[in-house]
């Protein structure tokens, strides 16, 4: 499966789409991956400050405090994902299927989209670079952070 997932930088491709492969059919097939919000960085952007497109009124929304009645779904190790891809998301395992949710490092939370990754819910998320640097967590670093569903 390595192999599809670099499908998606081909020319051509919309990189906003997976792919999957359809038990039984062995086609590959596109899926839309879910709308994140905000727009991408321009061309030949490099440092956070650039490829950060989110605009303070979203930074505040994100930060806006969580309803009650979130779920908590537990502890993963979020690195870094697609610095270009705007918005504020989590890739993760712990969920299955895609919906809101928020994220917690060291008492900062940001209001996040949850995009379902295959793997072991021990495995690992990728958090987005406006949700990272909202919670103030290292860009460089693998920040344990705490994931809740819904609220």
């Amino acid at each position: 499966m390595p192999l599809l997932a670099g499908c998606a930088l081909l020319p051509g491709r919309d990189p906003a789409q997976a792919v999957s492969v359809r038990p039984g059919d062995g086609q590959v097939h596109p899926v839309a991956r879910p709308e994140t919000g905000g727009r991408r960085p321009p061309a030949g952007a490099r440092t956070a400050d650039a490829l950060d497109t989110t605009t303070e009124e979203e930074r505040q929304a994100a930060a806006a405090p969580a309803a009650p009645g979130g779920r908590d779904l537990g502890v993963t190790i979020a690195a870094l994902g697609d610095p270009a891809r705007p918005g504020f998301w989590l890739e993760t395992p712990l969920v299955a299927t895609p919906g809101t949710g928020r994220v917690e490092y060291q008492g900062k939370t940001a209001q996040v989209q949850l995009i379902p990754i295959e793997g072991a819910a021990t495995a690992g998320s990728r958090l987005s670079l406006a949700a990272m640097r909202l919670v103030g967590a290292p860009l460089a670093g693998l920040p344990e952070i705490r994931v809740f569903a819904g609220g």
